[in-house]
């Protein structure tokens, strides 16, 4: 049996739900539940491993790691951000590299990103997992750094 995973904010800003997230696959939660950051525009540029394990997705805009288990995170920057071809993102890892939470993965341009027109918002999605199996610790509206515990994945 797997043990549970704690999920960190890869990103330092202000928690919103899922529901907010302006774009429809996120906000229905179709890829899977989680919780999304408006992204503090100076202290929100290190983007975080939000979980221990390897990075098997890495775009400019987008990551997945997974666990040893199997489960994986995807971290999203911003929305519509695919676009952008890399522009205002700035990689520090590869694909396969192992990763610990907390370690820096991408650092991004958000003030930039945003004068774009394009949401900054960064949904943070357990892939694939039962809404149930989610405990969520950060309440909508709180502030949250690379530190603080997003949620609860349990087994």
């Amino acid at each position: 049996m797997s043990a549970d995973i704690t999920v960190v904010a890869p990103v330092t800003g202000t928690v919103i739900t899922m529901a907010e997230v302006p774009d429809p696959v996120f906000s229905a939660e179709l890829v899977g539940p989680g919780l999304a950051i408006d992204p503090d525009p100076v202290l929100g540029r290190d983007v975080r491993s939000p979980i221990d394990g390897t990075v098997v997705k890495l775009h400019p805009h987008a990551f997945v790691v997974q666990a040893a288990d199997g489960r994986g995170v995807l971290v999203h920057l911003g929305i519509n951000t695919v676009q952008l071809d890399g522009q205002g993102f700035s990689l520090t890892v590869a694909e396969g590299d192992q990763v610990a939470a907390g370690q820096v993965l991408i650092q991004w341009d958000i003030e930039a990103i945003a004068e774009t027109g394009r949401s900054v918002i960064c949904p943070v999605v357990a892939l694939d997992a039962k809404p149930d199996a989610i405990d969520l610790h950060a309440a909508p509206g709180s502030h949250v750094t690379s530190e603080s515990t997003l949620l609860e994945w349990g087994a």
